[in-house]
């Protein structure tokens, strides 16, 4: 649309399903690559995309033309169904319900690409857990402890 400016930085964070370590060195660049892909076709800017191996963090300049949960309901969804068709793994691969989602300003950009960039070195000393529960508190997320890691039955 003529004349409209927007400037929206997302942090996406998301787990795989129970947590497992399911995301290998041998496709995980193939992954990024394939979910850079669906962010590319829905007109996002991909900034960072890095993780291990029970979790990933994408951050993107997005577009308001699409729903936070649209994007990420079709980023799931069709890179769980390409690992499994990949037959990457010799168990079914899922992703974990849910996602974070924390914006920034501009200014913030550039140390959110560098703390993805270095998430091996930053999970030497965190785990997952430990790393989400820290964002929920800096954005002020509310949340019940009970379900914030639990599956659904």
């Amino acid at each position: 649309m003529a004349n409209t400016y927007n400037q929206i930085h997302i942090q996406f964070v998301f787990a795989v399903k129970h947590r497992n370590g399911l995301i290998h060195t041998t496709f995980k660049e193939e992954l990024y690559k394939y979910i850079a892909g669906i962010i590319k076709f829905h007109n996002h800017k991909l900034l960072a995309i890095n993780g291990m191996p029970d979790h990933l963090h994408i951050l993107i300049g997005m577009r308001p033309t699409q729903s936070i949960s649209d994007l990420m309901q079709d980023i799931k969804g069709s890179s769980s169904k390409w690992i499994n068709q990949k037959k990457f793994l010799k168990v079914k691969f899922e992703w974990q319900e849910g996602y974070g989602a924390f914006s920034y300003s501009k200014s913030q950009v550039n140390i959110v690409v560098d703390y993805i960039k270095n998430q091996e070195q930053h999970h030497a000393n965190k785990t997952f857990q430990e790393e989400y529960l820290e964002f929920l508190k800096i954005f002020e997320v509310e949340y019940d402890a009970r379900y914030i890691f639990k599956e659904p039955a």
